[in-house]
């Protein structure tokens, strides 16, 4: 897609009319606040579900193959934004994808509803993990399509924007997780009730204020390019099945090996889109060196991530396991801890928004905020430490030092995870512009892949040595972040 193309879709799209911001931003802040509703309302459930006893209308797993199922889930579903930002930039456009994810997330939401055994777990799972992979990175790819190139209010759209995913993570807790801890079918349920008012706004409202957005299809592949593409498919499939045959009549095929497969190809896939994207003839070489400076970012993505998402897993079993639930006149309920994340977002977002507008050219520069998400993070892992420090292991938690530790995260992801947003499509090569999204969101699937590792690890009796390794290591890399941000910006060529 060419500069002069993307001027005309941002022209194409009424650019006023939502907080002073293109209507389309309204289509996409409420698709994605359903999307993130049901998503976060099905995950705040989900380990429970996994690790309860059948009396209590779980599934009975182990706790430690629960936390690590959890992770894996979470990395195939960014890990799966590569097909769909491929298919939106080649096949149907993100338009399509948008709506066709929707769809798949929410049938694998209904299934999850229907009363079953881990067949039908595993099949929902494989539905959303599809679905999300289709609507996350297109959805946001589109949101960078409504702005002309230079426009000022980009960045503050997308903390905006970054809002509508908060909004709905903080309800779904509360409302999903409050049925579906009494009873977990009924909360999937609510989860696909959300996916489908989702799809309501968006088929409702794109035409009139989305325009040209998400509706081009960027590098489209042509009649031959598409046969020899179908071809390696089928090739691959083929082999993927015999692979599977052979692994599974030599008792190879456990669920040991598929998560070091999954952690394997968690690295192994971003660096091949890193190298096929730097070696295309389509990509110009002021953006190889952008894609160069984005490497270090990457990374400092994937260790933010990975202490992040632990709150659906560490952290979320903390709560059931460890935390005092009985506090000030109140019985908590453990799934509630899953809202403190986007309650904080979406009081802090407006401020952190205006500071950057505020602030303007003097702000920190990309790899700065960076470096500030990562000193955050890493804190965040520091302090939840010190209660088995003070009163040991056994001795239930006041959930005080839980609610210290997601505000302090919720610091470091505003200062990295909208900033990484936004950035990506700055620093994004035109022929590849909606799967720069995805290799974006695969740093978070590259962060659970490593934690389906790490998470087996954890122990009462060791919660000080786990939280407080991660947390030096994040605090450490920051620093060494920190230090090289002035020659990670010049390589992104007038990018700030």
């Amino acid at each position: 897609m060419t500069t002069a193309n993307r001027q005309k879709i941002a022209e194409s799209v009424p650019q006023r009319g939502f907080f002073g911001h293109p209507k389309g931003l309204l289509t996409l802040f409420f698709t994605e606040f359903w999307e993130r509703f049901s998503y976060y309302g099905m995950r705040a459930i989900l380990v429970y579900y996994m690790y309860y006893e059948a009396s209590r209308g779980g599934l009975g797993f182990a706790e430690n193959t629960a936390l690590a199922i959890v992770s894996i889930y979470g990395s195939l579903v960014y890990m799966s934004g590569v097909i769909g930002g491929w298919l939106a930039d080649r096949v149907f456009g993100a338009s399509r994808a948008i709506f066709y994810g929707g769809v798949l997330i929410m049938a694998g939401h209904i299934v999850l509803a229907i009363p079953g055994n881990a067949g039908l777990f595993f099949l929902s799972m494989v539905l959303i993990v599809l679905g999300t992979g289709l609507l996350k990175p297109n959805v946001s790819s589109v949101v960078g399509e409504i702005y002309s190139e230079r426009d000022v209010r980009r960045d503050a759209g997308f903390s905006i924007f970054y809002m509508g995913i908060n909004l709905g993570g903080f309800l779904s807790p509360l409302v999903v997780g409050s049925v579906g801890m009494r009873s977990f079918h009924v909360g999937f349920a609510l989860a696909a009730v959300g996916m489908l008012a989702g799809l309501i706004v968006y088929v409702a409202t794109r035409k009139r204020y989305l325009g040209l957005a998400g509706t081009i299809v960027h590098n489209p592949m042509d009649a031959r390019e598409r046969r020899r593409v179908l071809t390696r498919i089928g090739f691959g499939a083929a082999v993927i099945a015999v692979i599977l045959i052979v692994a599974g009549s030599f008792g190879m095929l456990t669920l040991d090996s598929f998560i070091n497969l999954v952690g394997v190809l968690g690295i192994l896939i971003p660096a091949a889109y890193f190298l096929v994207m730097y070696r295309s003839p389509r990509t110009t070489p002021v953006e190889r060196s952008r894609l160069l400076a984005y490497i270090p970012l990457f990374v400092a993505s994937i260790l933010f991530w990975a202490i992040e998402e632990q709150g659906a897993t560490i952290l979320a079993n903390y709560a059931d396991k460890r935390t005092q639930l009985d506090f000030a006149g109140l019985r908590l309920n453990p799934a509630w801890f899953q809202s403190l994340n986007p309650l904080f977002i979406i009081s802090l977002s407006p401020l952190f928004a205006w500071l950057w507008i505020r602030l303007g050219d003097r702000q920190p520069s990309i790899p700065r905020k960076f470096s500030l998400g990562l000193l955050l993070a890493g804190l965040s892992f520091l302090v939840i430490l010190l209660p088995a420090y003070f009163v040991g292991p056994d001795t239930p938690v006041n959930p005080l030092w839980l609610v210290l530790s997601y505000l302090i995260v919720v610091l470091g992801e505003l200062c990295l995870s909208p900033v990484g947003l936004s950035a990506t499509t700055k620093l994004a090569p035109l022929a590849f512009s909606a799967q720069m999204m995805s290799l974006w969101f695969l740093s978070n699937a590259a962060a659970q892949a490593v934690n389906a590792q790490i998470v087996r690890f954890y122990a009462a009796e060791r919660e000080m040595a786990y939280f407080g390794v991660i947390g030096g290591v994040a605090i450490a890399l920051g620093l060494v972040l920190y230090a090289l941000a002035p020659r990670i910006l010049r390589s992104m060529q007038g990018v700030r």
